[in-house]
C-alpha cells in the first residue's frame, strides 16, 4: 500500500534522517516530512513514529504527531473553526490545518448553517485526490452512540447538540446520551446544526428516545411575557394603545407572543396590581 492509502489515518513510521526544519519518515519505500511544525517531540534517526497523515495546504502528503480523535472510520465532536459562504465550514480537528464540510453536505437553508464555535460529529472522507473532507453523522451512527432514556427522565431539564434540523423539526443528541426530536411547534426558532440548546423531555418513546420542548414552563412564559409587557409600558412612559381586546396580529408583531399569552400576562398584572385598563389603553400604576 502507498503511504497515500493512510491519508486521514493513523500509521507508525520510521525516522528515516533528520532535516533542518523536521524529520522525513519511511515505511521502507516511502518517505513523508514530519514538520517541526507538526511535533512537539525529538526523535533520532531509526526511532519508531505514531503520525497522522494529511494533505497540506500546497497538496503534499504531510505527517503530525497530533492525533486527533476524529478520523477516517472514527466519529468524534469538532469545533467550528470558520464558516465561509458558497464554500461551506472548517472545522479544528486539533491539526495545523481546517478541515472542511462542504457546502453541499450541509442543509440549503444558510440560517440553520453552524456558526464558528458549534459542535458538529462528524468522520473524515478522502476523495480520489486523497483531499480530506469531514462528513455529519447520520441517524443511524447518532443512534449507535445513544443510550434510552426511562420514564423517570420525562420532565427533565437537559441540553445538547443539533445534529439534523429540518422545517418540520430538529434532532439532538443530549450530554446524557438521548436521541431526541424536537418538533416545530416546540421552539420558536429553528436553530443550527452544532447549536447548543437547553430544553425539557416531554415525551419518553418505548425505543427510549425522546420529544424535547425547547419552551419556557408555563410559569416561567408567563413571567417573560409579563416582564416585555411592563418593559414596554416603561418605553412609552406608563402608557400603551394594546389592550385585551387588541389584534392578535399587532400583538405578534409589536410582542412576539400569542393573544392568548398576552391576555394571560395582562390579567397576572392586573391581579398583581401593576397595571389597569381604560379607553382600549392599558396604563403603568403609579406607585
Amino acid at each position: 500500500m502507498s503511504l497515500f492509502d493512510y491519508t486521514g489515518q493513523t500509521i507508525e513510521l520510521e525516522v528515516a534522517r533528520i532535516a533542518e526544519y523536521g524529520y522525513f519518515l519511511t515505511d521502507g519505500e516511502e518517505d513523508v516530512l514530519l514538520h517541526s511544525n507538526d511535533t512537539d517531540s525529538t526523535f533520532d534517526e531509526g526511532d519508531t513514529v505514531e503520525v497522522f497523515l494529511f494533505i497540506d495546504s500546497r497538496g503534499r502528503l504531510t505527517a503530525t504527531t497530533t492525533i486527533p480523535n476524529v478520523m477516517v472510520g472514527k466519529y468524534d465532536w469538532v469545533p467550528v473553526a470558520d464558516v465561509k459562504e458558497g464554500i461551506g465550514v472548517f472545522l479544528d480537528i486539533g491539526i495545523t490545518k481546517d478541515i472542511l464540510l462542504g457546502e453541499e453536505d450541509l442543509p440549503v437553508v444558510k440560517t440553520v448553517w453552524p456558526q464558528k464555535g458549534d459542535l458538529l460529529y462528524v468522520t473524515l472522507r478522502v476523495n480520489r485526490n486523497n483531499m480530506i473532507y469531514a462528513r455529519m453523522a447520520t441517524d443511524p451512527v447518532i443512534q449507535d452512540i445513544s443510550i434510552p432514556a426511562t420514564r423517570s427522565d420525562f420532565n427533565k431539564n437537559v441540553h445538547g447538540y443539533i445534529y439534523r434540523t429540518a422545517r418540520v423539526g430538529s434532532w439532538i443528541i443530549t450530554a446524557e446520551g438521548f436521541k431526541g426530536f424536537i418538533h416545530e411547534s416546540q421552539r420558536r426558532t429553528e436553530p443550527r446544526i452544532g447549536e447548543k440548546v437547553e430544553g425539557r423531555i416531554i415525551d419518553v418513546k418505548e425505543d427510549g428516545t425522546v420529544n424535547l420542548s425547547l419552551l419556557p414552563r408555563k410559569q416561567e412564559a408567563l413571567d417573560e411575557d409579563a416582564e416585555k409587557i411592563m418593559d414596554y409600558l416603561e418605553l412609552r412612559n406608563g402608557a400603551m394603545p394594546y389592550h385585551d381586546k387588541s389584534m392578535a396580529e399587532d400583538i405578534q408583531e409589536r410582542f412576539g407572543m400569542s393573544k392568548g399569552s398576552f391576555k394571560r400576562a395582562l390579567g397576572r398584572l392586573m391581579k398583581e396590581e401593576k397595571i389597569y385598563q381604560e379607553d382600549n389603553w392599558t396604563y403603568k400604576k403609579q406607585k
